[in-house]
């Protein structure tokens, strides 16, 4: 190689080496503030609140009390509690199954149908929509008030069947499972659909060629190459079902301070624990009820990437 061209591909090699060691300088002095942040406000009131639930701590003014697992115990041992629980995990099987049942089903129709990207839009419209306004949405339609029925029991005495007491605290977890599933259905099928978008449009024109129906491409082509996007959502679900409060509160307990306890979700639990006492606040169970749902999440999670874990399929 003649002198100049060795000469180019050494200053080359020192200016890329250069512009290395420039971008390892900087990429402290750029990290360093997300991770203090993050600590600041994630890890230590984390931290925090497993260390108060093993404590016995009425708030402000009051010093915090090692009490070993008897918080625990006491919440293991609670009615409130037990509703608390099952109630959250049926919200996250139950109402996720409905949903993503859903999703699945609106991804096979909307995949073929013209103007699906504008039906994608209307169905994801009621999740931007605040949770407390969905509930008081669906309390003025579901209330039982005689001769001053909600549109649905309305409906229903018109046509002569009696009215439902749908809010009342026996039925309640189904009508929050039936709202979920319709306010959360929507922001799924946004994310399946952008998945199957991904999928080359040759895939489905083979599996017509070879005479498949619908849900045939949907099982063979459509679940394997977005499997991966269905574990995130998964996630996603499991993560934001397990704090559902505001929808609950609204339906469950209009005009009260606390819903009924067999309405309860574990927030609701946390909740009324710290602020829903009407008396002394009982700061250390409301953070083992956390540490509870830290824990529940944790499980939950891991174990669902673990069962989604699959080879990425290339296409």
């Amino acid at each position: 190689m003649p002198a100049p061209a060795k000469e180019a591909d050494a200053t080359v090699a020192s200016a890329s080496g250069a512009h290395l060691v420039r971008k390892k300088r900087l990429f402290w002095p750029f990290l360093l503030p997300a991770i203090a942040l993050y600590v600041l406000f994630m890890v230590v009131p984390t931290v925090a609140t497993v260390v108060l639930g093993f404590t016995s701590w009425q708030g402000a003014g009051d010093t915090p009390e090692f009490t070993g697992f008897a918080n625990f115990a006491e919440l293991f041992s609670s009615d409130a509690f037990i509703h608390s629980f099952l109630n959250t995990l049926m919200y996250i099987f139950v109402a996720g199954a409905g949903t993503f049942l859903l999703a699945f089903l609106f991804t096979m129709v909307l995949r073929e149908m013209r103007g699906g990207k504008i039906v994608r839009a209307i169905l994801f419209f009621p999740n931007i929509v605040a949770p407390v306004a969905l509930g008081m949405f669906f309390s003025i339609i579901l209330i039982f008030r005689p001769r001053r029925q909600g549109l649905v029991n309305y409906l229903l005495e018109s046509v002569g069947i009696d009215a439902v007491k749908f809010l009342a605290p026996e039925n309640v977890t189904w009508v929050v499972v039936g709202c979920l599933i319709w306010a959360s259905a929507g922001f799924y099928i946004t994310i399946l659909m952008a998945a199957v978008d991904r999928i080359p449009p040759y895939l489905y024109e083979d599996a017509d060629i070879a005479g498949a129906s619908p849900w045939q491409k949907f099982r063979n082509v459509t679940l394997p190459l977005t499997w991966d996007v269905i574990g995130v959502a998964g996630v996603l679900w499991t993560i934001s079902a397990i704090k559902i409060f505001e929808l609950v509160f609204v339906l469950a307990g209009p005009g009260t301070y606390s819903p009924p306890i067999e309405a309860w979700t574990l927030g609701l639990y946390v909740f009324d624990r710290s602020f829903g006492t009407q008396g002394t606040p009982e700061y250390g169970m409301a953070c083992a009820a956390a540490v509870v749902m830290i824990a529940l999440v944790s499980v939950l999670v891991v174990s669902l990437r673990r069962l989604m874990r699959r080879e990425t399929i290339q296409f």
